[in-house]
């Protein structure tokens, strides 16, 4: 600032200055108003001191939250990893920050230290936790100057009590109250700690984008590396990344990284740990990404265990530690307890793969050598909506460009059946082809009576298909029949009013025209027979004496998540569920009515046995919706019973010979691109769902693609698992209620269906195929009918 002389300063303000005191009364005269500024400005003052003592001492009394206490702080290095537990107590697996184990400070390359240091925390050794001297270059430089490169305030001390006590909302200030905490805890940690231990405490808890937690796992995420072998660029990269961790992902974001990686290099020489011309050469490098993920992908469960993590971080927000922090789900060593019964989850996922394999050899085996996809586009979107092109695309890359990249060959493992996984030279281009000719499963068994879940299959291999099928929504083809079924029943149809089998066209549905999978048309059904025959014509006539809209109705209030059409397809299973909705609607069956409410947690407990949260007494039976009285769900088990022994379902008889009461439905979306099956007994259903990633590709023809050749072998494995285990046996061979007099004579009807459906193994198909969407009339086409209905 430019100073005045003082005879410049006498002139310009008329008189002659004497001593000090005299200067103040000749102002003061002169300006009769400083008078007042003063003492406001010193009232002011001792305003915002005031408060700020007020403030320190809410800190320190726990008014904003308990601070942390040294005997806190000296455990923070002794993390503990959550463990997941099924019912019986069996380990399912762990969440962690640092892939089991830690790394040392000495295992971590000079050349990120000083990195991190010349771009975050160039004071680190001199500072105790709080570096008044970088707060004023702050204020000066980024928030007077508006110069972006000059750093924050932050010292890594306090970034860690940021990143190990995670930042609280308040009503009023909550940043400023959140950087007064986060100084304290600093202080406490520089008290405890030396630098190099809080350094290594850090750097094993800093976010790196993508859930990624400390610099191990960084290291080898994005350059498939150990910290101790880290470059001088790529610590740069990832030290950059810290400043906004998404902002900065070199795969997402390789521009911006680059960019920030050239700034670190920068600071890396202003603070001479680099000469300027090896900073020069290292900025015109591209960023050399070599991206490895590490996910907790072995073990059992392994697709229920990723949707339960994303649950657990939701769920662990409102809890709070004695010492009123918030619980860490990959830190505080918390017991989470499941209702997975690990043996029916072993069988599960066995079940699925063991069919897989041999229906994917089927399935090629059929092809015999042509591509399973039907339109070309299908390859073309696979293609767009991979993550490379993705990277490509963020790169800069044009369109010729990437379709050349696409179809140069790479070394890359592979997903096989064999092997597991197989290395091997392909391009981009082939690995999408050869991915989306594979066949995947989803598969899930549940209790009926308390809801609880007891094996959860997403796919078949975690590692390479992260996708849940579980809850993914496709098809839901002919399971979706008993629930036109049932609300024919409160409609008050008679179960033994026979149905023709005709052919028909209506004329005010866009004169749609429902078939027979077989086309086989003639005699009439009664209810059991249209049902356990998956007879569409049968099934279309009693949805719209119902009424279609009543139907979709029902199935939401049966478990299906909603909303669902209410117009006539829907009765032929042109209805998006996931298997979660399924098992839920059957469940109703099993449980007589009563609608269970799906459930996976039991407890969560804290590394010393307290327990945090009790679902399993949360779970009130007593308050379950009631979609279907007990009458009226009898008549459907008893339908669906018949449907295993002498229906579409059959083949659990015939073929592989089970005893067991059983009740279930086959189903085949349009096309054969989706196959379930469901299968319950009075305490367990389970449901199956089969396909490729893509609807385009499947079988071409109905006898292989069916449900009751690709998805019911799947129960059948399953089923054979729990009858060889005495202590599981007993899920599936309790036999049903017997129902009520009434029930077996509204059962009892004459020549149930006419002509008789022979029961020996069928000529191929097992008609249970739905209609296609586009098949059946649309909501805005009936949207006048219904209205009338």
């Amino acid at each position: 600032m430019q100073q005045i002389p003082i005879y410049d300063l006498q002139s310009r303000l008329g008189f002659r200055l004497g001593g000090p005191r005299r200067q103040w009364e000749a102002l003061h005269r002169r300006f009769p108003a400083l008078r007042y500024v003063w003492k406001s400005a010193g009232a002011l003052s001792l305003t915002v001191l005031f408060a700020g003592i007020l403030l320190f001492m809410s800190l320190i009394t726990g008014q904003f939250g308990k601070l942390p206490t040294e005997q806190d702080l000296r455990q923070v290095s002794n993390y503990l990893a959550t463990e997941v537990y099924a019912a019986d107590s069996t380990l399912l697996g762990r969440y962690y920050f640092e892939n089991r184990s830690r790394t040392r400070y000495r295992q971590i390359s000079p050349h990120f230290i000083q990195a991190l240091l010349a771009t975050e925390d160039a004071r680190f050794f001199e500072h105790s936790g709080v570096d008044l001297r970088s707060w004023g270059r702050v204020f000066f430089k980024t928030v007077l100057l508006n110069d972006r490169s000059s750093g924050g305030g932050s010292t890594l001390t306090q970034q860690l009590a940021k990143n190990l006590y995670p930042r609280e909302e308040f009503p009023y200030a909550s940043l400023v109250i959140n950087k007064l905490k986060e100084v304290l805890i600093a202080k406490r940690i520089e008290h405890l700690y030396s630098k190099e231990e809080i350094l290594e405490l850090y750097l094993n808890t800093v976010p790196f984008s993508e859930n990624t937690y400390g610099i191990k796992v960084a290291a080898h995420r994005f350059f498939n590396t150990t910290p101790a072998d880290l470059t001088v660029a790529q610590s740069a990269v990832l030290v950059g990344m810290l400043k906004a961790t998404s902002l900065y992902n070199p795969v997402a974001h390789p521009q911006r990284a680059m960019e920030r990686r050239n700034l670190v290099l920068d600071q890396m020489c202003r603070y001479e740990y680099l000469q300027p011309s090896e900073a020069e050469r290292l900025k015109e490098e591209p960023l050399c990404l070599d991206y490895a993920p590490i996910d907790n992908n072995r073990g059992l469960a392994t697709h229920f265990r990723e949707h339960l993590r994303l649950e657990l971080k939701e769920l662990l927000k409102p809890l709070r530690k004695p010492n009123g922090m918030a619980y860490n789900l990959y830190t505080d060593g918390l017991k989470v307890y499941t209702t997975l019964d690990a043996g029916m989850q072993r069988y599960a996922e066995e079940a699925v793969r063991e069919h897989l394999a041999l229906l994917q050899g089927e399935f090629d085996r059929h092809l015999r050598g042509e591509t399973p996809w039907e339109n070309e586009q299908t390859v073309q979107l696979a293609i767009y909506l991979s993550e490379r092109h993705r990277i490509y695309e963020q790169q800069g890359l044009c369109e010729e460009t990437i379709d050349s990249l696409f179809r140069l060959p790479v070394e890359m493992t592979v997903f096989d059946w064999k092997k597991g996984e197989r290395n091997c030279r392909m391009s981009p281009l082939d690995s999408i082809r050869y991915y989306l000719s594979l066949l995947n499963a989803g598969f899930l068994a549940a209790s009926p009576a308390d809801g609880a879940i007891k094996a959860w299959v997403g796919g078949i291999d975690h590692r390479y298909f992260q996708y849940d099928h579980v809850r993914s929504k496709r098809q839901v083809g002919s399971t979706f029949k008993p629930i036109v079924y049932a609300r024919a029943i409160q409609r008050g149809i008679h179960p033994c009013s026979y149905t023709a089998n005709q052919l028909r066209t209506y004329a005010r549905y866009d004169h749609w025209q429902p078939r027979n999978a077989d086309e086989r048309y003639g005699g009439s059904y009664s209810m059991e027979g249209g049902l356990i025959n998956s007879i569409n014509t049968v099934t279309i006539n009693l949805a719209l004496r119902s009424g279609p809209a009543t139907v979709a109705q029902l199935a939401e209030d049966l478990g299906i998540d909603g909303p669902v059409p209410g117009v006539p397809a829907i009765a032929l299973g042109a209805v998006e569920a996931s298997l979660l909705d399924m098992v839920q609607v059957y469940g109703s069956f099993a449980n007589r009515g009563l609608r269970p409410e799906l459930r996976y947690l039991d407890r969560i407990e804290t590394h010393d046995g307290k327990v945090l949260v009790d679902f399993a007494r949360q779970a009130d039976t007593c308050h379950w919706m009631r979609p279907l009285s007990v009458q009226e769900a009898d008549l459907i088990n008893e339908m669906l019973q018949a449907a295993i022994d002498r229906g579409t379902g059959r083949r659990l008889r015939y073929r592989y010979g089970f005893k067991n009461e059983l009740a279930g439905k086959t189903g085949t979306s349009q096309n054969h691109s989706d196959g379930w099956f469901m299968g319950y007994t009075p305490k367990l259903v389970s449901g199956v769902w089969v396909g490729a990633e893509s609807p385009d590709v499947h079988f071409r023809n109905l006898t292989l693609g069916q449900g009751a050749n690709t998805a019911l072998p799947v129960f059948a494995n399953f089923l054979r698992k729990l009858n060889g285990n005495p202590e599981l046996r007993h899920w599936v061979d309790t036999p049903f209620p017997q129902p009520s007099v009434e029930v077996r004579s509204l059962l009892n009807c004459p020549n149930a269906v006419w002509p008789e459906v022979p029961v020996a193994e069928p000529a191929g198909i097992e008609t249970d195929v739905a209609a296609s969407p586009a098949a059946g009339p649309t909501a805005n086409s009936v949207a006048a009918v219904e209205a009338k209905q």
